[in-house]
């Protein structure tokens, strides 16, 4: 039995993840969220002790390199992740191997355990497994960067979810602003637009949308006329609620 798949790539701030969230609610599916992907592995290296201070200083020799993304790639090939919405408590749990993952994966201690692992190869591989093994339990709706290029290229569902990067950088400083957090309107830009560049331009899976997918530009779009937008798109494609 297949599943439907619905892809939503885009650029940071685009709104993919608001989006993403209310399509899995919508139509009663799991969700992915490839950018929590490695911070999940990380934080899991580091719990099974794999992230020792060798690693982090760079000490190790090419036999210790060699075991050390063996062991994390290992650790990778044995997961099983499910991103549930719980429509009671209107947040995404984590599960990893069925287990609810109650660390925030979102901290910045978490993001260097999830760059230490980035690199290595073979997890890069393994991930991509992972990610294709959860179209095989329910329908799923995954959000990142190149879901409907090289994850999911046989997708029902593809958006590709964009929007200008003074846009983006707007709603960042609003969010801070509401968070009470400083924000500076020009650093943000510049960071976005840094961001845009590397992704772009990257030798692998560059950012870009799928030839089959439908564009939205959400910098002048509410987040209800952007679902709206991708939901008939949705049902022109035969995925229904």
């Amino acid at each position: 039995m297949t599943y439907p798949i619905i892809t939503i790539d885009g650029p940071s701030g685009a709104g993919k993840g608001t989006i993403a969230y209310r399509l899995a609610k919508h139509f009663g599916f799991n969700l992915l969220d490839s950018g929590a992907l490695y911070r999940i592995v990380g934080l899991l290296s580091f719990k099974h002790g794999l992230l020792t201070d060798k690693v982090f200083n760079h000490e190790f020799n090419h036999d210790e390199q060699r075991q050390f993304e063996q062991a994390v790639c290992q650790l990778t090939q044995n997961l099983t992740l499910d991103f549930v919405v719980n429509t009671s408590t209107e947040q995404v749990e984590i599960l990893v191997n069925g287990v609810l993952l109650q660390d925030d994966i979102r901290n910045e201690t978490v993001g260097k355990y999830a760059s230490k692992v980035a690199t290595l190869p073979s997890v890069r591989v393994a991930l991509l497994k992972v990610q294709q093994d959860m179209a095989l339990r329910s329908g799923l709706v995954a959000d990142g960067r190149d879901m409907g290029t090289v994850v999911f290229p046989k997708a029902d569902v593809k958006i590709f979810l964009t929007a200008s990067s003074v846009a983006r950088a707007n709603r960042r400083v609003k969010q801070l602003d509401e968070a009470g957090k400083p924000a500076d309107f020009e650093a943000i830009l510049a960071q976005i637009n840094a961001r845009d560049e590397q992704d772009q331009n990257r030798t692998v899976a560059p950012l870009k949308p799928a030839d089959d997918a439908l564009v939205v530009d959400s910098s002048a779009l509410t987040a209800d006329e952007v679902f709206e937008q991708v939901v008939k798109f949705c049902q022109q494609q035969g995925v229904e609620a």
